[in-house]
């Protein structure tokens, strides 16, 4: 009997401590105007209390003789910069949905601080010619410093986001499109950004 009891136990903890990252509280949610149409949105992922965004890196599909798909997934590197997090073993990483193809791309770092705004690179839809909808995105640090992905060429730069009220960037949640059969699949469409005190 206390051995279930102790499994009992030990389960509402795993459980408590997976939504108390999904459901950290945030201050300020960021988007952007030239998202792709496709797609659903996917779960909001959260950095763990007290970490922030401070790199990046993108599962990209580079182009090919075919249906190409651009973008397929962003993941967020969180640390905690003030307690001198400066390891890859201090950094966790978050994502929401990713699409099904393409390589992880190298990991960009802010030298120093958080990630504070973004702006993606878009292709709008093609009609009867193949969608990619995301390509590629850049981030702004908190000191300045600008980043940008190893995405695709196609489409256009949008405006950026607003900038974090709070510390920087601490979630995410992306709209991707799954896989369309014959049809034409685009994956990821869109993303917005969560921003913590």
């Amino acid at each position: 009997m206390h051995h279930l009891f102790f499994i009992a136990l030990s389960l509402i903890a795993i459980i408590g401590q997976h939504v108390g990252v999904q459901t950290r509280e945030y201050r300020s949610e960021l988007t952007v105007k030239n998202g792709g149409i496709w797609g659903d949105w996917r779960s909001r992922s959260m950095c763990p209390s007290g970490k922030y965004a401070v790199g990046f890196n993108l599962r990209v599909e580079k182009p090919v003789d075919g249906d190409d798909t651009a973008l397929n997934g962003i993941r967020l590197y969180c640390a905690d910069r003030s307690k001198g997090d400066s390891s890859i073993n201090d950094y966790s990483s978050i994502e929401s949905g990713i699409g099904h193809w393409g390589d992880w791309t190298d990991i960009r770092y802010c030298p120093s601080g958080y990630l504070t705004a973004f702006r993606l690179r878009v292709e709008s839809s093609q009609g009867k010619g193949d969608d990619t909808a995301a390509n590629n995105i850049r981030f702004r640090c908190s000191d300045t410093f600008l980043l940008e992905g190893d995405g695709t060429s196609w489409g256009d730069w949008g405006e950026w986001s607003p900038a974090c009220l709070g510390r920087g960037i601490c979630g995410i949640m992306t709209k991707v499109e799954d896989r369309q059969g014959k049809g034409d699949d685009t994956a990821l469409n869109d993303v917005r950004m969560y921003c913590c005190d």
